[in-house]
């Protein structure tokens, strides 16, 4: 199972609005199939593996990180294929929530003679694919927030300059991120204030850059920023009007997730600016937090990485666990997940 989500989360980002799933096929101990689900969210994983294996697959066991589809759509069902492929077990990491599957798939397969075993590595698969989960639970994405800042944290000097306050490792691992993710967003000051291309620029990855999504209430930003103007990745203008909302007042974060969420976008990269990241922790819409630390301090006049939260009691304040830490040349990147 460890080795199907790791072939899982290489389609993270990539398989939206579907779920990433990796399947590995094992027969008399070895290997003989492996797959994941295909950019665009097909072909399925367990489709990929069973093509790889082929006719060996009669009595052999799948390892599948989420429910097999009980459902035709697009491609058909999962289950009938490992049906078809006679594979004698089936063992699962987590179910499925879609209500086209939630349980049919599984009941499909002991229908048909096939052994089945539900759970393992589940808390594994749920926060691998905690976005997709998300989405159908809620109706919203799940959403990272990812910050750059000093000790004190801070984002750039009360002149603004802030290039660059963490290291090149750090920065290639942001936009690593960015390649795991359905989209980024940004508030309507950083994108005129930095006019940032938000892509992916790792070598080999160009082509998993996100959808680009802009908040920009009133409609105030010059077409001519890069994220309007180089192509590199669809962006998506969002504001009061095409969200029906008064122009008046800010974006209303909630309904604008939710309107990212019926686009079929599953994860949520929030790269600035401070006001934005204030608005989501102030309507409790941040699922984790993604905290690069560089060892430098600018002080009370540097422009924080979040804006005032008006918290006046210790109860009231968003707390988050923290999941990983790791070493990124002179900086450190800290995991959060919301309690």
């Amino acid at each position: 199972m460890r080795a199907a989500l790791a072939l899982a989360a290489r389609g993270l980002g990539r398989t939206w609005p579907n779920p990433a799933v990796g399947c590995v096929i094992v027969r008399d101990n070895r290997p003989i199939g492996q797959g994941w689900t295909q950019p665009g969210g097909r072909p399925h994983a367990e489709t990929e593996a069973l093509a790889m294996a082929g006719a060996a697959t009669a009595g052999a066991t799948a390892y599948v990180t989420l429910e097999p589809c009980s459902h035709h759509g697009k491609t058909p069902p999962c289950a009938e294929a490992l049906i078809a492929g006679k594979v004698a077990r089936v063992v699962t990491a987590c179910g499925d929530p879609d209500e086209r599957v939630s349980g049919r798939g599984l009941a499909m397969l002991r229908d048909a003679g096939i052994q089945v075993t539900e759970g393992v590595l589940a808390t594994e698969a749920e926060r691998l694919n905690a976005g997709f989960l998300k989405r159908v639970r809620a109706g919203l994405p799940l959403v990272t927030l990812k910050l750059a800042t000093t000790l004190d944290g801070k984002i750039a000097t009360h002149t603004g300059e802030s290039q660059w306050i963490t290291g090149p490792q750090a920065r290639r691992h942001g936009h690593y991120m960015r390649a795991t993710h359905d989209a980024i967003m940004v508030g309507r000051g950083t994108a005129e204030a930095d006019n940032p291309s938000l892509t992916c620029r790792l070598p080999g990855l160009e082509d998993r850059s996100p959808v680009r999504v802009v908040l920009d209430s009133q409609e105030r930003l010059p077409q001519t920023l890069e994220i309007f103007t180089d192509g590199a990745a669809s962006t998506w203008h969002l504001t009061s009007r095409n969200l029906r909302q008064d122009p008046a007042s800010r974006i209303d974060p909630r309904t604008a997730l939710a309107y990212l969420a019926k686009q079929g976008i599953t994860r949520v990269l929030v790269e600035g600016g401070g006001q934005l990241a204030s608005s989501l922790l102030r309507a409790d819409l941040v699922d984790r937090i993604a905290w690069f630390r560089a060892p430098c301090v600018i002080g009370a006049d540097g422009l924080p990485g979040i804006a005032d939260l008006s918290v006046s009691r210790i109860a009231d304040m968003r707390r988050f666990a923290r999941i990983e830490m790791r070493q990124l040349g002179d900086d450190v990147l800290e995991t959060y997940e919301r309690l």
